[in-house]
């Protein structure tokens, strides 16, 4: 009877300590191979990006090229084998380092590369039939390679930019215009930048072993954690949707690290969750929606899941989806892209050396109804701002739809770049600066040239006079 007692009692601990949570059994399943983009050679680069972007209508991947830099863009219903000949995106000189599609356009994608440009580009809706080699937009402010592009998360036509050059340039896309440069904040290179939910943030990690929380449009760190992780290897960080900080890197003795950082005060971590030895860099992905981070590691087989809550201990692993092959890069589908009906909460792009292998990730759930609780409102693809409303100091949340009945695409708007005429700008910054300061020197500097001429002009005298004594010495 004792032993029966102390069973239940031993039971009901477990029962405690066993966490629920409706995303325990989120469960991998790569697609069949008739599904998968075969033959498609990935970029060889040993710059630490994802390779990889996905959106409602297409799949990018940055691909090898000789003679500069290319990606791939293909329509996601073109599964199978990919023809060698299948054009490309081809204008950078150098090899792409960095790819990402706008938000609110599922036609509009930009390009880091190192040959210092940012390039915009216009792809047709049904995908190209042609090589691409001219964008729509080219923006040149950096000075060495472009390793980072991030679109703002909720105003239109906003991009920013970070490169080997320590800096960040923030663009207004629709004049092709660089409109804040954050200089001398970053003593070496940008390893990541990332927007908050709102996009009135970013958050950087660098190879001094810092993560800033930075102010663009102030220009000012509002926040800085030295060393957040002290190992020498990559780090990478992410905003979460209550404002939290996650980063990925490595402790001294190279173990990975996972740690939740809370802007307010970053003298200790919220939590440091500890994994393994792999020297891997750990990519984050993170679905706001529902609070779960993927971690995927570059030359990893494997991804991990974990649940972020307010309760201790604040990170919490779900599961590991496992495969035999490395990946070299990955994609990740925004929400609006995935298919409710089938209970998909997350979709991966897995790039092998000559490959790219869908992985759909799923809650089982015996009801084919709606289920609200997996997809609450999300993102969709209207902006909540003017570029120029954002650049005046406006700031918006991502105006969300549902997906009850699955997404519905909008027609996107007409995307057009303005050229600004340079002589126009020089002629309004003359007249922007016509200060009273500016007048009185002005006026200083026309006195300054009026009694210049009167000197010349008694000195023209004076030589006429000299001239005409030596004539008549000479007679």
């Amino acid at each position: 009877m004792c032993c029966v007692k102390q069973l239940k009692k031993d039971f009901r601990n477990m029962k405690r300590v066993v966490r629920c949570s409706k995303f325990r059994h989120v469960f991998g399943q790569p697609v069949k191979n008739d599904q998968c983009y075969d033959d498609i050679r990935v970029s060889r680069v040993t710059w630490d990006s994802a390779l990889c972007t996905v959106n409602p209508k297409f799949v990018a991947i940055i691909v090898e090229a000789s003679g500069g830099g290319a990606f791939l863009v293909l329509p996601l219903h073109k599964s199978g084998r990919i023809d060698k000949a299948y054009p490309t995106v081809c204008g950078h000189k150098g090899p792409v380092l960095d790819i990402e599609w706008c938000p609110h356009n599922d036609q509009v994608i930009a390009s880091g590369s190192e040959d210092c440009t940012v390039m915009v580009w216009l792809i047709p809706e049904n995908g190209l039939v042609t090589p691409m080699a001219e964008p729509v937009g080219v923006l040149e402010g950096h000075s060495k390679r472009v390793g980072i592009v991030a679109w703002h998360p909720t105003a239109h036509n906003v991009l920013l930019s970070a490169g080997c050059d320590n800096q960040i340039i923030i663009w207004n896309v629709g004049t092709c215009e660089a409109m804040i440069t954050l200089e001398d904040m970053h003593p070496d290179i940008i390893y990541s930048a990332c927007w908050n939910r709102n996009g009135s943030l970013i958050v950087t990690s660098c190879k001094d072993k810092a993560v800033r929380v930075i102010d663009p449009r102030k220009e000012t760190i509002i926040a800085e954690k030295e060393k957040a992780h002290e190992g020498a290897r990559p780090m990478r960080a992410i905003f979460l949707a209550d404002g939290n900080v996650l980063t990925t890197g490595f402790s001294r003795m190279s173990e990975r690290q996972l740690a939740l950082w809370n802007p307010s005060n970053m003298e200790e971590a919220i939590t440091v969750h500890e994994m393994d030895t792999s020297n891997g860099v750990l990519l984050p992905f993170y679905d706001a929606d529902t609070n779960v981070v993927y971690l995927c590691g570059k030359g990893d087989s494997s991804i991990r899941y974990f649940e972020i809550t307010d309760e201790c201990p604040y990170v919490h692993y779900l599961n590991t989806f496992g495969s035999k092959e490395p990946q070299r890069g990955m994609g990740y589908m925004p929400k609006r892209g995935l298919d409710v009906n089938k209970c998909e909460i997350a979709r991966f792009y897995k790039l092998h050396e000559r490959k790219c292998e869908p992985i759909v990730m799923t809650v089982p759930r015996k009801s084919d109804l709606f289920q609200d609780d997996l997809y609450p409102d999300t993102a969709g693809p209207e902006p909540a701002l003017e570029a120029e409303e954002w650049f005046d100091g406006k700031n918006g949340d991502p105006i969300l739809i549902s997906l009850k009945n699955g997404y519905v695409p909008v027609k996107n708007r007409e995307f057009k770049v303005v050229k600004k005429n340079i002589l126009d700008s020089k002629v309004t910054k003359n007249s922007e600066n016509s200060s009273p300061k500016s007048e009185a020197k002005l006026e200083e500097i026309l006195k300054e040239i009026k009694s210049l001429k009167d000197l010349v002009s008694s000195q023209e005298k004076r030589i006429i006079t000299l001239e005409e004594q030596m004539s008549k010495i000479a007679i």
